[in-house]
């Protein structure tokens, strides 16, 4: 059975998956009808083909993904419903970690540069919830995108519009999610009541927690406000109220549901996993970014997707306020957001008793270490074998999990999500039957392929008509799966980056002239080797050619294809058909800057590829969980 996850901005999603998690935002999109559940598009046109001559190869591809989406990672058919990947702290029993978070996070007032809890109770019947004040701290967002053109990297893609809601959290800021102002140019918000539009500037953008963190300096707009006041991580069966600007009417919607469920969540924008709290309230597009309400009238999280199978129904999602906080603490500890940590540990379950006892673990605890990230802290502390048996003194049981709150057990990555960037955590293991406690950093993990690109455009180069980019996720999504072919997406989806900053750099397509006769159908495939020399990512390469004194330019591409071409000749080509493909520059800005090399030109990096599975839910076996 498919199952999709949906956003709560109006997304428009591909309509040949009938389930997924869909994220909750509204998007007009002047492209193709191909709206699916949880989108609203308004459609103006039919393909985004043109005579240029950009576009005029890829007319047919350009008509079927004419309109943008939101995509979820991809997974193995034997994919479980509800889930993606990321990280966890503290001492003690983890029940702690509620009320030391929420000291730190907060509305009105700051304090040793952290947000702080006004805990302030205002008590709300939930037959005036209509009347309450603090309904008007929720605002409507107007957000206009331009995403980037991974195929044509040196472009973007046509402007769209969506719509969704945010809350007023004090210090002249809002709160709303990542996935709702993505790639924005012009960011507005509209107070309940109020005729005017204001404009927001993006402070910080979460993209693995999907929080965004606005701001707005006009003082007119913060008149009368009053900010939210944040509850406490509820309890199962507490009342809960979503508050937002869905799609169905242009004023504010209330919709009332129970906390059905709280646990470790995959979040669909970010393919993390983080605390979230399933409810049973109705979650529509528009409604990503608005606040949810206990019964006095506190807030107890955001709302932020939904999750849409033939088999299941009203199934919402909420991101706590314990994400929140850790989210504006980071903001405010580092005067930007640095993401969640993760340990960087592919970990088995010890439920079997004759495999405990073969690794000498005594008791009905612990996780086994199969593999170790080689970008990971953790790399240089701990061996494959190892058996974690305790977090900063916290038992792990077996089955992966510690104590969450009285009766109940949370997924041992939640204690890993509790940390920060740079923090240290002291792990109780067993190596070898010998008790021992290590200390091991903890930073956000490295992607080897990443899910998102940091800043306005994706890296390009162009060599004599051949264009090298980086292979990412957004790039496979725009390319589709037949095209990118089966030996990329293993590696996109199981391969672990052996250092920082390695990148697979792939020729995205030819630009076809006659100084590259014979290669003009050569598309989305991965350099290797430049001269020789093994390439550890597009600045490299970069580096490479610019260095090259050489007579002949020579491509080593996978399935040992080679591609050579004339230095000069290519050198003096380049002009004309950057000229006559209306192209700007034969590169990107980023890689104008000089080549730095962090690693040294004589380190070996020449591994096999592909080996290492990325989690348990890209290979379908519960026993293996990714830290």
């Amino acid at each position: 059975m498919a199952v999709t996850v949906a956003s709560c901005c109006f997304s428009a999603l591909s309509s040949t998956v009938k389930s997924r998690y869909y994220l909750a935002a509204s998007q007009h999109r002047f492209s193709t009808s191909r709206t699916s559940i949880g989108s609203i598009s308004s459609n103006h046109s039919h393909s985004r083909t043109s005579s240029n001559p950009n576009n005029g190869s890829r007319s047919h591809r350009r008509e079927k993904e004419a309109v943008p989406q939101k995509k979820t990672p991809r997974r193995s058919s034997d994919e479980r419903p509800c889930s993606y990947a990321d990280g966890n702290s503290g001492k003690g029993n983890v029940g702690r970690f509620q009320s030391s978070a929420f000291k730190s996070f907060g509305t009105q007032r700051k304090d040793n540069k952290e947000f702080l809890f006004d805990m302030k109770e205002q008590q709300v019947q939930p037959g005036n919830l209509q009347e309450a004040a603090f309904l008007n701290a929720v605002v409507k967002v107007y957000c206009t995108h331009t995403a980037p053109d991974y195929s044509l990297p040196w472009q973007k893609q046509r402007q769209y519009t969506s719509t969704g809601s945010a809350f007023m959290i004090g210090d002249g800021k809002l709160l709303t999610n990542a996935h709702c102002v993505e790639h924005d140019t012009q960011v507005k918000v509209k107070r309940r009541g109020d005729d005017t539009k204001y404009v927001a500037k993006v402070l910080a953008r979460g993209v693995d927690c999907d929080i965004a963190l606005l701001s707005v300096e006009s003082k007119e707009f913060w008149e009368g406000a009053e900010p939210l006041n944040f509850g406490h991580l509820p309890r199962l069966q507490e009342a809960v109220t979503v508050v937002g600007y869905p799609l169905g009417g242009d004023t504010i919607s209330v919709t009332k549901g129970v906390v059905s469920r709280i646990e470790v969540t995959s979040y669909a924008h970010g393919s993390s996993d983080l605390l979230g709290i399933q409810i049973d309230a109705a979650i529509n597009p528009g409604n990503s970014g608005g606040p949810a309400f206990n019964d006095q009238g506190e807030c107890i999280g955001v709302a932020f997707q939904v999750y849409r199978s033939e088999e299941a129904e009203n199934i919402g999602y909420v991101i706590p306020t314990t994400v929140v906080s850790h989210f504006l603490n980071d903001y405010e500890r580092n005067g930007k957001y640095t993401g969640f940590p993760c340990l960087g540990v592919l970990l088995q379950k010890l439920e079997n008793p004759a495999l405990r006892a073969c690794l000498k673990v005594q008791s009905n605890e612990g996780v086994l270490v199969r593999r170790i990230e080689p970008t990971s802290d953790a790399h240089s502390v701990l061996k494959e074998g190892d058996v974690i048996v305790s977090f900063d003194d916290v038992r792990v049981g077996c089955e992966g999990t510690v104590p969450f709150r009285t009766n109940e057990r949370i997924a041992f990555r939640y204690l890993i999500s509790q940390k920060f960037a740079g923090d240290v955590a002291e792990l109780g293991i067993i190596r070898a039957g010998n008790f021992m406690k290590v200390q091991v950093a903890l930073n956000p993990r490295v992607h080897l392929v990443p899910y998102h690109i940091d800043g306005d455009q994706p890296s390009y180069l162009i060599i004599a008509g051949f264009v090298f980019t980086p292979l990412s996720e957004p790039l496979i999504d725009e390319e589709c799966e037949d095209s990118i072919g089966l030996k990329l997406l293993a590696k996109a989806h199981y391969s672990l980056a052996k250092f920082k900053g390695e990148q697979i750099v792939v020729l995205s397509q030819v630009l076809a002239n006659e100084v590259n006769i014979g290669y003009e159908d050569m598309s989305n495939q991965q350099v290797l080797k430049f001269n020789g020399t093994r390439i550890k990512n597009i600045r490299h390469l970069a580096h490479l050619v610019d260095s090259c004194k050489d007579k002949y330019l020579v491509f080593e591409f996978e399935d040992n294809y080679v591609a050579v071409l004339e230095r000069e000749t290519a050198s003096a080509a380049s002009s004309s058909i950057l000229k006559g493909y209306g192209i700007p520059s034969e590169r990107s800005s980023d890689l104008l800057e000089p080549y730095v090399d962090s690693l040294g030109d004589n380190q070996a990096i020449d591994q096999d590829f592909g080996d290492s599975p990325v989690s348990n839910l890209q290979i379908g076996i519960d026993a293996l969980l990714w830290a």
